[in-house]
Formats: structure tokens, sequence, C-alpha cells
């Protein structure tokens, strides 16, 4: 929270994070969340945070908010939570064994029951301190771990909440397009016509003719089609992104996609992303590489060495898989609590750089 306290009012554009999950690992760090008696007491804290967050977001800001939920059971320690989505998100990863300790007899959770973390934190996020919860994202998981379970199915997917400060706020919806599916197009653009043979092969251009559905691909490309976005299609609710290993860590790591949609969408260049909860700093990284200046607040001086490490050694195509590559400094802090210098005109932050130590509690 000192850290979080240090930083200007209405000076974030978006936030994107994944608190330590309820129950699931003890990082062996004094002030960590996540090993509270009970989910009630989880999300207090959270909400602790969030009021922080909300008094430094912008007014038109947004928060993408990651969570795994949570198995409760009673019994030995190393039982005591069994975590459905086998890695951490974005909070990127474990230091020590899973579980709390025993669970007390509760109101109404019982044993093996899903105890419905995520959600329950989105609704007090929404009650407590007013955020407007705009959509749950479902993030699927192609190659998400096997489980031995046999009385459910396996948990291959992970919620993420957007948010909003307030009823209006900045989304650049062109900027995470997805591309069209043709026989999708053929329908929104089909010919209004009596004529039955017209309806079914032509569809309709924009300027009201009717053309034939040959070359559809290049006729979308040059916006000649009533009624379709030639950038593609708005972005669905489930991101079907899988996995992606880092050699250098001994956990999961989150995918680089997932904050990258999550930055394109939510804010510009030159605007400041944060992180109160940086693990490995995958947020960062994509807000580096997508000229966006980063605030990354972490307490493991173990992550902290790895983020600096990452941010010294990767390149963008490391990071990215993309074809261009750009090489830069390592972070001379102990974290991560950066501002990059911005060139965009329409950024509305200073770009003064700050580096301090950072020491969230």
């Amino acid at each position: 929270m000192e850290e979080l306290k240090k930083i200007d009012d209405n000076s974030i554009q978006c936030v994107i994070t994944s608190p330590p999950y309820w129950g699931l690992r003890d990082y062996g760090i004094e002030g960590q969340i996540g090993l509270e008696s009970t989910p009630e007491e989880y999300i207090n804290n959270l909400i602790k945070v969030f009021s922080e967050v909300k008094r430094v977001l912008r007014k038109d800001g947004t928060i993408w908010l990651n969570l795994g939920d949570t198995y409760s059971s009673i019994g030995k320690r190393e039982d005591a939570f069994k975590n459905q989505s086998q890695s951490k998100g974005f909070c990127d990863g474990t230091l020590k064994s899973q579980g709390r300790g025993r669970l007390n007899k509760h109101a109404f959770l019982k044993p093996k029951d899903l105890c419905g973390i995520p959600f329950r934190t989105a609704f007090a996020l929404q009650e407590k301190l007013g955020f407007y919860l705009r959509q749950a994202i479902i993030w699927h998981k192609p190659n998400a771990m096997p489980s031995s379970v046999d009385d459910r199915p396996t948990t291959d997917y992970e919620f993420i909440f957007l948010m909003a400060k307030s009823e209006r706020y900045y989304y650049d919806a062109d900027a995470i397009r997805e591309p069209h599916k043709i026989e999708s197009v053929k329908r929104a653009c089909r010919a209004r016509t009596s004529n039955k043979l017209k309806a079914k092969n032509y569809a309709i251009s924009y300027l009201g003719e009717n053309v034939g559905y040959d070359n559809m691909e290049e006729k979308l490309m040059n916006g000649e089609l009533r009624g379709v976005n030639k950038g593609g299609r708005n972005n669905r609710a489930v991101w079907s992104i899988t996995l992606k290993p880092y050699s250098e860590a001994h956990f999961a790591t989150f995918p680089p996609e997932l904050p990258r949609r999550c930055i394109l969408a939510g804010s510009k260049e030159g605007d400041i992303i944060l992180d109160p909860f940086a693990g490995a700093g995958t947020t960062l990284m994509a807000a580096k590489y997508l000229g966006r200046k980063y605030i990354g607040i972490e307490l493991s001086k173990e992550y902290i060495t790895l983020i600096n490490k990452r941010i010294a050694q990767e390149t963008i195509t490391d990071f990215f898989h993309t074809q261009n590559s750009t090489e830069f400094c390592p972070v001379e802090s102990l974290i991560s609590v950066k501002r990059e210098s911005a060139d965009s005109p329409n950024s509305p932050h200073d770009s003064s750089d700050i580096k301090e130590e950072a020491n969230f509690s």
C-alpha cells in the first residue's frame, strides 16, 4: 500500500494485474495477500488495495483483473486448498508449496465447494467501491495442465474482469478487432431483394449496389461492403491463448498476448500502465514494447531480480515472437517503478523518469 500511496491522483490510464489467488500458496513474504482465513477476509484486503487503485486511476481509466478460483477443503495442511487453474496468471507463478492451512468451519462453504472467488471479488469491487463491471472475459487455455480429478470436468480457463471507474471510459475496440469470418460477412451484407437467387448469391455494397460474392476478402479490405468494419469484427469475450514457457522461471509465466490485448484496448501510446502485483513483470514488458509508460509494484525480491533480468536481456522478438527486434537497457533500480518518456502527442502525462525501490505492503 505504501508504494501505491506515492502515485499521483488520476494519473493511471490502465491497471492490468492479477493478485495472488486465495489459499493457493505461501510466498514467504510478510504482508502478502492470499493467506487469509476466509474468502471474505481476502476480498476485504483486496478492496483496501483497489480503493487506492481507484484514487490513482484516471476518470476514463479501466482495470483488467485476472483471478483464478479455489476449491475449499478441510484436512491436512498440504491438502487444505486446491487451485483449479494450475497456473498463476498475471502474478506469474509460485515460490512456496500450496496450501494456507486448515479451513475453519464456514457459514456456507463446504469441503469440495468451488469458492467463487473471482466473481465475489468483482461484485465486492462493484458494490463497495462503485466500479463498473463491464465484462467477464474467459481466458481459455488450450494447453492447460491435465488434472487427475474424476468427479468434475478439468478446468481450462480463468476470468479477466474489465472494470471501469466511470460510465464513459477509454476503450479502443479497433485496436483488438478479430478477423471476420467470410460466411458471417455474407450474412451481414446479404442483398435485400425479392429475387431469391440474388439474395443467396449477392452482397450489398457500401453504395447500396448488389455485388457478387466473389473476392469478398478484397471487397472487405477495401471497405466496399455496407455495415461491415473492414478492420474486423468486435473482439469476443472468450480468449483462447496458450500458456507460454519462460526458461528462466520455475513457474508458468503469463502469456504476453493477454496483457498486450488489454493494453491496446485500454490505453494510448504514452499512457501509464500500472500493475500493483507485478510478479515476473510480463505486464510491464508488454507496456514497454507497446510504447506505454509503466509502474510495477512487487513484494518479492526474487521477482524483482527476475523483472530486471528480463528487461535487460529480452528483445521484442523474444517477448512477442515478432519479426522486429529492439534491445533496451536494464532498469537500474531494485524495481520496476519507471515512467518512460513518450513522443506521442496524445499523452496527457509528463515524461519525467521515476525510479524508486518497491516496497508494497
